[in-house]
């Protein structure tokens, strides 16, 4: 990915948040996109122009704005009616973003209409976070890459964030998911760690 003045920066047309412009590019605020602050954090994190991507939880389209400035297709999946809107809008001037009006729980509602992708990322912030990843692994290809944004106030705010993050981590690798990195996103959003996680060619055990 791209870097002007230590901003990441996107090669998209502009205009999709008030975003700011740097020599052309789109600044990627790691401020409003936890994909940016992981980016920030660990500079390894990269997207490229042959990548297919599952969306979960894509809100109003920011994250999944700059994404599709990077990769081949998103499928960009949102329940919520009203980012919904933004994120159809968001979709028309960008004709790689297939948005999915589905439930990321009930993944088999809209399996139709995804192809297999290199990169699954979870951003549904509901109690079983990692639930809903597992869920989606089917949809990933074997040495692909899935990423996991934990806000750990959503799984159970009875625990401390660490313990959640322990939690998720042993289910991960208990469904047979190899974990290759994580991080907690801090100074850019608190209590929200992000788990980058393997799926080796011989697939899910």
């Amino acid at each position: 990915m791209i870097r002007i003045d230590g901003n990441l920066v996107s090669p998209g047309p502009g205009g999709v948040y008030n975003e700011r412009m740097a020599q052309g590019y789109r600044v990627w605020d790691p401020y409003r996109s936890k994909l940016s602050a992981l980016s920030m954090l660990d500079p390894t994190i990269d997207l490229t122009a042959d990548m297919r991507v599952l969306y979960l939880g894509a809100a109003n389209g920011t994250t999944v704005s700059h994404v599709a400035d990077y990769v081949d297709v998103v499928y960009a999946v949102e329940f919520a009616p009203r980012p919904l809107r933004d994120l159809l809008a968001v979709s028309e001037k960008r004709k790689n973003i297939v948005p999915i009006a589905g439930d990321a729980t009930r993944p088999d509602r809209y399996a139709p209409f995804v192809e297999m992708v290199d990169l699954l990322y979870q951003d549904v912030a509901q109690p079983d976070q990692a639930g809903i990843l597992i869920k989606h692994i089917p949809f990933l290809k074997a040495g692909g890459t899935a990423i996991l944004m934990l806000k750990t106030r959503s799984v159970d705010i009875r625990q401390t964030p660490e313990a959640v993050f322990a939690e998720t981590i042993t289910r991960l690798t208990d469904s047979g998911l190899r974990v290759v990195t994580s991080c907690w996103l801090e100074p850019y959003h608190h209590d929200h760690a992000a788990i980058v996680c393997g799926v080796d060619p011989a697939g899910m055990s």
